[in-house]
């Protein structure tokens, strides 16, 4: 059985923070995480752009009509291949490495920990997973994004 490939575009649309090497590697080991832990065993292409609150407000506004800055958005793609062969297109993630920082000092952990749990929300929103359709769903979510953030390294937050 071949090793799934796994394609990650990234752009950068914000100058507040280094969004290099140590940042996108991180990210790459996240969507691996996600992927595994979710049993996702095929080719795989998803796209992530690291954004600051301007970014974040404004396209909150366009595509939820909420007109306020938001930690991290996801954009799936509704078409998925039928075709095995075929890579697994899930579409973007955008992710502000500006609130990652204030939330990170908010809730008492690294700057490291809180962009990888807002990358591995993003995932989990792309492979289908909605926290806000019930509670159930959400405590469903957190158990999914703590399980990928202990397969990097990350376990528990100070305080939870």
């Amino acid at each position: 059985m071949k090793t799934p490939k796994i394609r990650i575009y990234f752009d950068n649309l914000q100058d507040k923070l280094p969004a290099g090497y140590r940042i996108r590697h991180l990210m790459r080991q996240t969507v691996e995480a996600a992927l595994l832990t979710e049993g996702v065993g095929r080719d795989t292409e998803v796209s992530i752009t690291f954004a600051d609150d301007a970014w974040m407000r404004a396209l909150n506004k366009k595509y939820r009509d909420i007109d306020k800055a938001t930690d991290v958005l996801s954009f799936p793609l509704e078409d998925k291949p039928l075709n095995p062969d075929e890579p697994l297109v899930l579409g973007d993630i955008v992710i502000s490495l500006e609130r990652a920082r204030r939330q990170a000092e908010e809730y008492g952990h690294s700057y490291e920990r809180e962009v990888a749990f807002l990358c591995a929300h993003g995932m989990l929103h792309l492979l289908g997973y909605d926290h806000e359709r019930s509670e159930e769903a959400d405590l469903d979510m957190r158990r999914r994004q703590r399980r990928i953030l202990e397969h990097i390294g990350f376990g528990r937050p100070a305080g939870a």
